[in-house]
């Protein structure tokens, strides 16, 4: 599973992990973290917008070190 970090306010923290990819895209876990508490939900983002958010830097592709978060 890849984890990405996604661009966001100061304060927050939010995750995106691909669960699952086809042909049109990726069926995603969004998780954020905001003053101690956790919201998680599951979508699906197209291919075409994903690639966008990437180039564009709103979405970062975090390293296997980097897969474990906390909010301090």
């Amino acid at each position: 599973m890849k984890r990405y970090w996604i661009k966001s306010r100061p304060g927050r923290s939010e995750y995106l992990d691909i669960l699952a990819e086809n042909d049109e895209g990726y069926n995603i876990r969004l998780t954020r973290l905001s003053d101690g508490d956790e919201k998680i939900r599951e979508d699906f983002i197209n291919r075409h917008l994903f690639d966008l958010c990437i180039k564009t830097g709103y979405l970062s592709e975090l390293a296997n070190a980097e897969l474990s978060f906390s909010v301090a």
